[in-house]
């Protein structure tokens, strides 16, 4: 097996629940890689649509993915994800049209998995089954997060709290403004009012397209933990 095959599968690994949790066999490993091939998306391009069959599940290699759902009001955004994340795989497994869209942001290489050849696949290898059942539950935890951020009081509490939950390792969330308030379903103006707040109290810090964590005791205040 050369090197980049096997980066190809310990990527594949990691991406499907914790690696410590019943490890994948390069047996399982060889049954997911051969159920897709990789896809490359440019800014502005659709993985898949809402409402279109569900034929394929696509995992983030790299890049990010907006999620949004079209109504007459205008495009709601529901979320964004990176690197690792697992998308269309509710809708493929159930048989049912995308929930929602996902548009790439920047340059996205995803792999993307055919329904078709992962059934039978799932059915051979249990613990490909379990290990993604496991990947499907963090990302239930992940909107029930969100869901209990919307109902806190304040944007600027679920500003700070969005901060805190899902900035990366370095501290930063790659977010818009624009972007930030549609997934917290405020107004931009009342999302750029919060920033400022942080921002005066040291809290946060912001750039072009990026919030990041500055004094984590006086976020975490902000939050109302």
């Amino acid at each position: 097996m050369d090197p980049a095959e096997e980066q190809h599968l310990a990527w594949l690994a990691r991406s499907f629940g914790r690696t410590d949790y019943l490890p994948l066999t390069v047996a399982d490993l060889d049954a997911l890689s051969g159920a897709g091939a990789y896809v490359d998306k440019y800014p502005g391009t659709h993985l898949f649509k809402e409402g279109a069959d569900s034929v394929a599940a696509y995992v983030i290699r790299r890049g990010d993915v907006e999620l949004f759902r079209e109504r007459k009001a205008g495009r709601f955004v529901v979320g964004r994800v990176g690197s690792g994340a697992v998308i269309g795989d509710i809708s493929m497994l159930r048989a049912q049209p995308y929930m929602s869209s996902a548009r790439a942001l920047t340059p996205v290489k995803a792999f993307r998995i055919d329904r078709s050849r992962l059934l039978p696949i799932l059915i051979d290898h249990p613990m490909i089954a379990i290990r993604w059942l496991v990947a499907g539950l963090n990302q239930l935890e992940a909107t029930q997060r969100r869901v209990l951020r919307l109902m806190r009081g304040t944007v600027k509490e679920q500003v700070a709290e969005m901060v805190l939950d899902e900035s990366d390792r370095y501290g930063e969330l790659h977010l818009s403004q624009a972007s930030l308030a549609g997934l917290l379903g405020a107004s931009r103006q009342s999302v750029n009012q919060a920033l400022s707040e942080l921002r005066d109290e040291g809290a946060v810090t912001t750039g072009y397209r990026v919030i990041a964590l500055g004094d984590r005791k006086a976020l975490s205040h902000a939050a109302g933990r």
